[in-house]
């Protein structure tokens, strides 16, 4: 979130418009590209057409791409927690960022073999709070089970550290563990648990979560 809220200040001032880290983890965290570029337009009046929003976008992107040769930096629990997860059951991305730089960061950390379902910013019309990410995302996951087999929406778990995304799982009918990586634990209350770290998370930690 450090990097994407470095490249949304840098091309709104480009745009002449300031974006404060404290506005952006109020207001903007949770949001897609697109909702954050129309949102930041939208709040000082300016019109932004669909040619400029995605130009805004690509823009954003390629800066995104340069920056993360060497700043990316997995949260502390991630490359030991994932790939336990992946044993035991199926793992689907839902995230509001370009599907280049999903796929990108997670062949660079080596993370890209564990996940079965990737749903991305392009595939959605919507952002968080709207839980049509989450639901193209078990649909993702169910498209090849027979009806026996199929994933329901109580039998998962989203793991987020926005309360967009929170709200986004819940109503998709999915609980939701929230990670202090952004905001503080009474932010992320709306939660079915909170944690400071992915370090705190194993197998039976989550099987009590969702039984």
């Amino acid at each position: 979130m450090s990097i994407h809220l470095e490249l949304f200040e840098r091309v709104l001032a480009e745009e002449g418009i300031s974006l404060g880290e404290k506005d952006y983890y109020e207001r903007y965290l949770g949001m897609d590209d697109k909702g954050c570029f129309g949102a930041a337009f939208a709040e000082h009046g300016i019109e932004l057409s669909a040619h400029r929003l995605a130009e805004l976008i690509q823009r954003k992107a390629r800066y995104y791409r340069e920056s993360i040769k060497t700043k990316i930096r997995p949260f502390p629990g991630v490359k030991q927690l994932v790939p336990l997860l992946a044993t035991h059951y199926p793992l689907a991305i839902a995230s509001g960022a370009l599907r280049s730089e999903i796929e990108m960061i997670i062949e660079r950390i080596g993370l890209n073999h564990y996940f079965q379902a990737i749903v991305s910013a392009e595939d959605t019309s919507r952002g968080k709070p709207n839980p049509e990410i989450f639901v193209k995302a078990l649909a993702l996951l169910n498209q090849n089970c027979s009806d026996a087999e199929r994933i329901h929406p109580s039998q998962c778990l989203v793991i987020e550290d926005s309360k967009e995304g929170i709200i986004g799982a819940h109503r998709a009918g999915i609980k939701c563990m929230a990670v202090t990586n952004s905001h503080p634990a009474e932010q992320l209350a709306e939660a079915d648990a909170v944690i400071s770290s992915l370090e705190e998370v194993d197998l039976a930690f989550l099987e009590k979560l969702v039984p």
